[in-house]
């Protein structure tokens, strides 16, 4: 991430747009809290061997209410079959 700073897309700008954007309706980054600390990306470049290198980016969310969030059991990003630039991240939910 230190090295995305001055990039498009990661400038602390936009990070702190989003960031007060998600604590100003509540909404939830469902990766973030079900796998906090892990670094799994949903998009890759297609350049410079970064999908084989695993150099990308999370751009791809799920984000949810705080009161569906206690119905996310689990999140996966699906890297294989690979369809194009993005992998599929799918969030499992539990709803009564």
């Amino acid at each position: 991430w230190r090295g995305n700073q001055k990039n498009s897309g990661f400038l602390p700008a936009e990070r702190a747009w989003l960031s007060e954007l998600f604590a100003t309706h509540g909404w939830i980054d469902t990766h973030r809290v079900l796998k906090p600390g892990i670094s799994e990306y949903t998009w890759w470049s297609n350049r410079g061997n970064a999908f084989a290198n695993d150099v990308g980016w999370r751009i791809d969310y799920q984000v949810t209410s705080a009161s569906l969030q206690g119905s996310a059991q689990s999140v996966e990003v699906i890297r294989d079959p690979r369809f194009s630039d993005h992998a599929p991240l799918i969030v499992k939910y539990r709803i009564k």
